[in-house]
């Protein structure tokens, strides 16, 4: 069998990887608008968090709890480090603190509540609103996602098996009898028995009608943060979420392996939009995040922000999360919306998508848009 695989972010080559280990395939092809990793693709980022609790979901917590394992595995098998198991604070109410802590422990992850004095004793440097209390995950961490996308890459390239395409963007993917084909905007062309298509924002352009108008496409603004003595204060804190006046805004904070500076962003900063452009903030964005973090952080010093920037991503319409679609009798798999957590949950999300492609049992991810996805009957349906 020859699968090929559309996008080289996450889950272009953790389903590559996938596809390689599973039986009856002989050949993998990954193919990419640009180099391999990708350095636009979603999920090439400095930091990315890996984490269960998601408030008030009992469900997507218990999906979420095996990402943490999900990752270290990765790790194993690739043979790189790229995952730090840092920790993620989420701060909530003091009220609700033991509820959502039920909600995690069942799920299986380690984690405690905090008070509000031991988030006063704790992390002096984040201001929390009076009647704070917080949950305390163990089982989460970071990770070094720009490290672990060129690791999955080099894994990739010494097997034999694989061929990597950079540079070359996909515009059509159509299907003829059994035989699927991609054309490039080259004007070559690839045809393989299976295609999964894993090109983050850019999917819309290439699935059919009749999926693209379930996709909203988002634009998110995030800071990168380095003040005086950054590595001494910060080195070693766990994610935070939950913050500012909204309790939507996150920090996101180094790992002592890494260089990358804080990273600073709000859901408010994120808004849908009608298309792709550059990456560069409107400065109402940037200044909108400065006040946010001037409120959160007693001592955030704007002239300390070294960088801003944006990026994008596709989210089912109603759902907001991701989106697996097959058409073509199972011959084209498309992840078409990465969701803004699509990163924690690529392992899982790569192997269910691999067992499709070679037409295994789908091992479940516990995400009903993956585990139930959208059936078309050919690739040109609308």
């Amino acid at each position: 069998m020859r699968i090929t695989v559309v996008g080289g972010g996450v889950i272009g080559l953790l389903t590559a990887i996938e596809c390689v280990r599973a039986a009856g395939v002989d050949r993998v092809d990954l193919v990419d608008a640009g180099p391999i990793p990708s350095p636009s693709a979603t999920s090439n980022d400095r930091l990315r968090v890996v984490r269960a609790l998601h408030r008030g979901d009992p469900a997507l917590t218990q999906a979420a709890a095996p990402a943490h394992a999900g990752w270290m595995d990765v790790e194993e098998r690739i043979g790189s480090r790229f995952y730090h198991a840092a920790g993620a604070l989420t701060a909530m109410p003091v009220r609700d603190a033991a509820a959502e802590l039920a909600i995690l422990t069942a799920a299986g992850a380690k984690a405690w509540a905090l008070s509000p004095d031991d988030l006063a004793s704790r992390y002096p440097r984040i201001r929390f609103p009076d009647g704070t209390g917080a949950v305390l995950e163990a089982t989460a961490g970071v990770v070094l996602a720009d490290h672990a996308l060129v690791a999955l890459a080099r894994w990739l390239v010494r097997r034999p098996e694989v061929r990597l395409h950079p540079h070359r963007r996909a515009v059509e993917i159509s299907q003829n009898d059994r035989v699927v084909m991609i054309r490039f905007a080259d004007g070559g062309s690839h045809t393989a028995d299976r295609v999964v298509m894993a090109a983050g924002p850019w999917s819309r352009e290439l699935v059919p009608a009749a999926i693209a108008s379930d996709l909203t496409l988002y634009r998110q603004t995030v800071l990168s943060y380095q003040p005086p003595a950054w590595l001494r204060d910060w080195a070693g804190m766990p994610a935070v979420l939950g913050l500012g006046p909204g309790s939507d805004a996150w920090l996101m904070p180094t790992v002592p392996q890494s260089d990358a500076p804080l990273r600073l962003s709000a859901a408010s900063a994120c808004r849908p939009v009608a298309e792709m452009t550059d990456r560069v903030p409107p400065d109402q964005w940037r200044e909108h995040l400065v006040g946010v973090f001037s409120e959160v952080l007693p001592a955030f010093d704007p002239a300390a922000v070294v960088d801003a920037t944006d990026g994008f991503y596709l989210a089912e319409r109603t759902r907001g999360g991701p989106l697996l679609a097959t058409y073509g009798a199972g011959t084209v798999l498309a992840y078409a919306a990465c969701g803004g957590m699509s990163f924690k949950f690529a392992p899982q999300i790569a192997r269910a998508i691999a067992d499709r492609a070679v037409g295994a049992s789908p091992r479940p991810t516990g995400l009903d848009s993956v585990d139930r996805p959208r059936q078309l009957a050919a690739v040109g349906e609308e």
